[in-house]
């Protein structure tokens, strides 16, 4: 005999805490191959309980088009959608080149558009799809990791994510393809005395964050992941506070054609 059907997986969840001015969270993925040293997810139960180390699984989620459809408009009737894509994973890793999971589900949200997407990534992946994201107009906000203009830092703390010059190209190429994007430096980690004027030059919408107010736990996340301990590895345990965050954040808003923000207000949509 068999059992009972399987409920197809549900892929938005009701926003909450750091992300309450969004309705909804989505995740095309379990697990992320970036494995940042800082990522917050790694002290929530799909990072703690899983065998392998963060950043060495990623779990692909089976899309049913029909399935996502019904839940996509089930969802939209109850009001307009506010959506963060990317709050627990990146929708751009490795494995959405052959997988098209991010990509299958845009082009689905494209029947019927939300009100407001934020798609987080640190990937040149999303270039792929700029004629799609383009379609949303301004609907649609892209949001580029660049947590430091010095490759070297980068290596120390996310060595398996992707290079900053590939992070600074998506950045241009989406602005030049008239896609609302913003440069999230988030967490701010140590970098040149440059990085602040690169960004106003390059970025039309920059947020700051740090590691005490953007883990979604007052920064005690960032401190059972060892933060504070790499940077006086570093040599730069003053810089670990908040108030490097403030002078940076303070330091961009010297800048008056630039939109400039600060931890969560900067990815509120």
């Amino acid at each position: 005999m068999s059992g009972p059907a399987k409920r197809p997986a549900r892929w938005l969840n009701p926003a909450a805490g750091y992300l309450e001015g969004y309705t909804h969270t989505l995740n095309p993925y379990t697990g992320c191959s970036f494995g940042c040293s800082y990522c917050y997810v790694r002290r929530m139960p799909v990072g703690l309980f899983r065998a392998e180390p963060w950043g060495s699984w990623v779990d692909v989620k089976k899309l049913d088009a029909a399935s996502f459809r019904r839940e996509w408009s089930r969802e939209s009737d109850k009001g307009p959608i506010r959506l963060f894509f990317g709050s627990a994973t990146d929708p751009y890793q490795p494995a959405e080149a052959q997988a098209r999971t991010t990509a299958s589900l845009l082009e689905l949200m494209l029947e019927r558009p939300p009100e407001f997407i934020l798609l987080q990534t640190r990937s040149a992946l999303i270039l792929r799809d700029k004629e799609l994201l383009a379609r949303f107009g301004g609907r649609l906000r892209a949001s580029v990791t660049i947590e430091t203009d010095d490759e070297a830092m980068r290596r120390r703390f996310t060595p398996q994510a992707p290079p900053l010059a590939a992070r600074w190209r998506a950045l241009k190429e989406l602005r030049e393809a008239g896609i609302p994007v913003q440069a999230a430096v988030s967490p701010l980690l140590p970098h040149t005395e440059r990085f602040a004027s690169r960004l106003v030059r390059e970025a039309p919408r920059i947020v700051v964050d740090d590691f005490h107010r953007g883990d979604g736990s007052g920064g005690r996340r960032s401190g059972q992941l060892g933060m504070r301990e790499q940077y006086r590895s570093l040599g730069l345990e003053a810089d670990y506070a908040p108030a490097a965050a403030d002078r940076f954040y303070e330091s961009l808003l010297a800048s008056p054609d630039v939109s400039v923000h600060f931890s969560r207000a900067g990815f509120l949509p």
